[in-house]
């Protein structure tokens, strides 16, 4: 069994003026083997900066985070960022394979790309593509490392709600075939609910952990957008604190 564990006593930033604001405190966070969890909380709280704390990224805090497993001696993480940062003079396989250790695993990025309706793009640049298949070719790069953990910052921001259902029913298929523990950053109740496991609500700076929600519902229900509602008004109506997070 791998466990995922976050532990953040402080995290602080220091301003120009010398003052010091605290961002996180006693953060205290466990993530099953291949559990999908989704943060949700107010703009500005520290989501970000947990992520690329978790992700090495940002060494300042006082704290560890450990990954519990019978081998590797170093976690592999996967981050797909808010911004899909692909590389404007490479095609989209280029960009892929870019991420990857040699040898490179072809018949894998070709899986990933099939799956993520992406083969007929894979020599196309950035630029040629839309910002739905942009954030896909994100994803992609993140699943073809083979994460232990999967980092993922409000992937589908500012997509339409067409296109970011039909890549949120993707990420999922591609999760159910090739699981891991995914840490999953949104401002999007219904979002979260259809994609999470669990649904960790935080409070503002210094940010802690408010609720901690089992989302109940089945994958099938989640296609549905009515279940997904219900669960939505139930959770509102059973966990209060929550609504001035929203």
């Amino acid at each position: 069994m791998t466990e995922f564990q976050i532990h953040i006593k402080e995290k602080a930033y220091t301003s120009t003026n010398s003052k010091t604001r605290l961002t996180i405190a006693d953060f205290d966070l466990s993530i099953a083997e291949n559990e999908f969890v989704c943060l949700v909380g107010p703009s500005g709280c520290g989501k970000t900066t947990l992520l690329n704390i978790i992700a090495e990224l940002d060494p300042h805090y006082q704290g560890h985070i450990s990954l519990h497993r019978k081998k590797k001696e170093t976690a592999n993480i996967g981050y797909v960022f808010q911004n899909p940062r692909l590389l404007p003079w490479r095609t989209v396989r280029q960009n892929i394979e870019l991420a990857l250790q040699p040898p490179v695993d072809h018949s894998l990025i070709d899986e990933l790309l099939s799956a993520m309706q992406l083969t007929e793009q894979q020599h196309d640049y950035p630029a040629q593509l839309s910002l739905g298949m942009s954030r896909r070719v994100a994803i992609i790069r993140a699943f073809a490392i083979n994460p232990e953990v999967l980092l993922m910052d409000e992937p589908f921001v500012s997509l339409d709600a067409p296109t970011a259902r039909q890549v949120r029913q993707l990420l999922i298929t591609i999760w159910r075939k090739r699981p891991h523990s995914v840490l999953f950053v949104t401002h999007d109740l219904r979002e979260a609910i259809a994609l999470a496991d669990r649904l960790i609500f935080l409070s503002s700076s210094p940010m802690s952990i408010v609720s901690d929600i089992p989302v109940t519902l089945n994958r099938e229900s989640r296609d549905n957008e009515t279940e997904i509602e219900s669960f939505r008004q139930f959770i509102l109506k059973q966990y209060p604190e929550i609504q001035s997070l929203l």
